[in-house]
């Protein structure tokens, strides 16, 4: 008994991990809902959002890029490191945060404005650093758990 319950605690096998990693999962897929969704929205919208990244410098032809990294790259971290893979996981979480800081400087150019459209773009500026420093949360933490830890 005493040999099972230490090979359970080494392994991270414990049954107070269940609800952390039920927890984690769910925080995955709330979190990255945000990127599903949008991929979901810019395939239901595709003209007004290639007219959009037309009208920011972009060339429309890299919006089916955009929506697979944001829709297969949400998918990946949602699904977490255990069910793909730590470095594709990681991998995908990072492509994101890149994006999402990326979307920064062509989209949310609070510095070019004045009044409150500089402080609502500043605020969205914001938000996407928050996002993205969430994403490195993403990338770090499959390398922190035990490789045998359960997720």
């Amino acid at each position: 008994m005493a040999v099972a319950v230490t090979h359970a605690r080494a392994s991270g096998r414990t049954k107070a991990t269940r609800p952390a990693n039920f927890v984690f999962l769910v925080v995955r897929t709330i979190f990255m809902s945000l990127f599903l969704l949008a991929s979901i929205n810019k395939i239901a919208d595709y003209d007004v959002v290639a007219a959009q990244m037309e009208a920011a410098g972009l060339s429309s032809s890299l919006l089916p890029a955009v929506i697979a990294l944001e829709g297969i790259g949400g998918l990946i971290v949602a699904l977490g490191p255990r069910l793909t893979n730590r470095q594709i996981c990681a991998a995908a979480a990072l492509s994101l945060a890149v994006f999402t800081l990326g979307t920064n400087v062509v989209f949310h150019r609070f510095w070019e404005l004045e009044g409150a459209l500089a402080q609502l773009e500043l605020s969205l500026f914001f938000k996407n650093v928050s996002i993205a420093g969430g994403l490195l949360l993403f990338v770090a933490i499959p390398f922190l758990m035990p490789p045998e830890m359960p997720d």
